[in-house]
């Protein structure tokens, strides 16, 4: 079973190995932003992960994050979701199962789920339209039915 650090490990020589082939600088700077990125849980916006390095004393600009996520995504370290907003938000995508997503358009909560019949059903268009699926992305946009929504308690 592969650890945080085991998993930090990896995606270092993931990065360290994709900027060296595109003659890119390695920057102390991407590196940490990259250890920010995987250690944590949810989904992110640039805003908020530069605020968060600014906090821990990181001297990094938004044109270093956005740049960064940039070169994150080209070697399939993040993804970037737009979630029917202006804000784009990202999730790391190392060793991370197929996944899809819940929004509540009211909180902007967003929710993780697997369901094996998508997966089934994603094998069987492969079959019938004769397609090799890399991929996909399923959102589902709603509202939180419970009574713990913060849209539900700012309004």
């Amino acid at each position: 079973m592969n650890t945080q650090e085991d998993t930090l490990q990896q995606v270092k020589d993931i990065l360290e190995k994709y900027l060296i082939e595109k003659k890119l600088r390695k920057t102390p700077e991407r590196f940490a932003l990259l250890e920010a990125i995987y250690t944590r849980d949810d989904h992110f916006d640039a805003e908020t992960l530069y605020v968060e390095m600014k906090v821990k004393n990181y001297k990094v600009s938004r044109a270093t994050v956005y740049n960064t996520l940039d070169i994150l995504q080209e070697c399939n370290l993040v993804i970037k979701h737009q979630f029917g907003s202006k804000l784009a938000r990202y999730e790391k995508s190392y060793g991370y199962k197929q996944h899809d997503h819940l929004i509540c358009m009211e909180c902007n909560k967003i929710l993780e789920f697997c369901d094996p019949r998508i997966r089934n059903t994603q094998s069987m268009i492969e079959e019938l339209y004769g397609f090799k699926i890399e991929n996909h992305s399923l959102n589902f946009y709603g509202t939180c039915t419970n009574d713990a929504c913060d849209g539900k308690r700012n309004r």
